[in-house]
């Protein structure tokens, strides 16, 4: 069905829309390629939310490159359907009507149920061809986070640890740095920097006051289009020391909670922080609630879970966790030294929690393993 050129141009597309890998929140990242006589006329990409979609961008640039002229009649190939609806932008299916487009090829159908095949319905009716599925895996794996928030109402979740060989993550007495090495540390960073929020929880926040921010160079891509994710805190009796380094940076910081203390509650926002109470005081209706909140009032696409075995453990149980980013270093820990996730004692092996492994690569002397989790 597919040739040679219809998978070149999908590629590029695929390229332009990594260009806003770190800022197009809490819209998809999207790439655009217009073609005729396979001559490439134009290309765009969505920068940022509120600014043009890549179809609109693509057809901008375009005029800019006097081939407006020759856009009747060419096909386009874009990573996501083009959206039908009024939202911050018009339609991006008018003007690609408008402009004469003779055929459109979309990677994947659009999530959101205000799109969801309508926008090349659209196209069909005024009488464009339309096509999907090119390199639709690729297109899905560019956005997890935004197509998980349309489909199931939450923010994709991605833990990232760091386990000695034997798979222990910290000493027995809770020290962890460094298992990992200085590169893992580095990749880690950019994780951080293509996710919309940081999670951890209580016990992470007191035992190593982290920071849970992007720290990368003022020459990385980052740097010139991203900005700091929301640093998410679950504190069920609002524990969190006053001086703690995740309030202090710069960033939103948002702590959920369950406590009744008022005068806690009060020194606390006073620091700028946004509390949210939850009905719940721990367990998976919390942790629901949470990510719920965060979907809905934060449109919250993709969270980067940093914590330790407890709240990693509370995650995986309640099926919360949809990727794993494990950096597996070259050390020893041994016995009693603290495991990746703190889970219920098994009876039975059809009761173990099954994973499939999806890249397995070096860097630095460790190796990463991303995983994704089978339900």
């Amino acid at each position: 069905m597919w040739t040679a050129s219809d998978y070149q141009y999908m590629s590029r597309a695929l390229q332009l829309a990594r260009r806003g890998l770190y800022s197009t929140d809490p819209n998809p990242r999207v790439g655009c390629v217009i073609v005729k006589d396979d001559v490439v006329l134009s290309e765009g990409w969505h920068q940022k939310a509120g600014q043009p979609h890549a179809e609109i961008e693509a057809l901008k640039n375009a005029i800019e490159n006097n081939a407006s002229e020759n856009i009747s009649g060419a096909t386009c190939y874009v990573t996501l359907e083009p959206c039908v609806h009024h939202g911050r932008t018009s339609p991006c299916t008018e003007s690609l009507i408008k402009a004469g487009i003779r055929k459109v090829v979309a990677a994947t159908i659009d999530p959101n149920p205000l799109v969801a095949g309508k926008g090349l319905q659209q196209l069909t009716e005024a009488g464009i061809e339309t096509a999907s599925g090119l390199m639709e895996a690729q297109a899905v794996e560019l956005n997890p986070g935004f197509i998980m928030r349309m489909q199931q109402g939450r923010p994709f979740v991605r833990c990232k640890l760091a386990m000695s060989l034997d798979g222990k993550t910290a000493l027995q007495n809770g020290e962890s740095k460094w298992i990992s090495s200085s590169e893992s540390r580095i990749d880690a960073q950019i994780l951080r920097a293509r996710s919309s929020a940081i999670m951890t929880g209580i016990g992470t926040v007191i035992a190593d006051d982290p920071s849970m921010n992007v720290r990368l160079p003022e020459t990385s891509a980052w740097a010139k289009h991203g900005q700091q994710p929301l640093r998410v805190i679950l504190d069920s009796r609002l524990e969190t020391p006053l001086d703690a380094k995740i309030l202090s940076l710069p960033g939103d910081v948002i702590i959920f909670h369950a406590s009744e203390d008022k005068e806690n509650k009060q020194n606390l926002e006073n620091t700028g922080v946004q509390l949210v109470f939850v009905n719940a005081k721990r367990g998976p209706e919390f942790l629901e609630y949470v990510l719920a909140y965060l979907a809905t009032e934060k449109e919250i696409n993709e969270i980067l879970l940093e914590t330790g075995s407890i709240l990693a453990g509370e995650m995986m149980q309640a099926g919360l966790i949809d990727e794993l980013i494990i950096y597996l270093a070259p050390t020893l820990l041994g016995h009693d030294a603290k495991s990746l996730f703190q889970l219920p004692l098994l009876d039975n092996m059809s009761d173990r929690i099954s994973l499939h492994f999806s890249d397995i690569r070096a860097i630095g002397k460790d190796i990463r393993i991303k995983a994704t989790v089978n339900r």
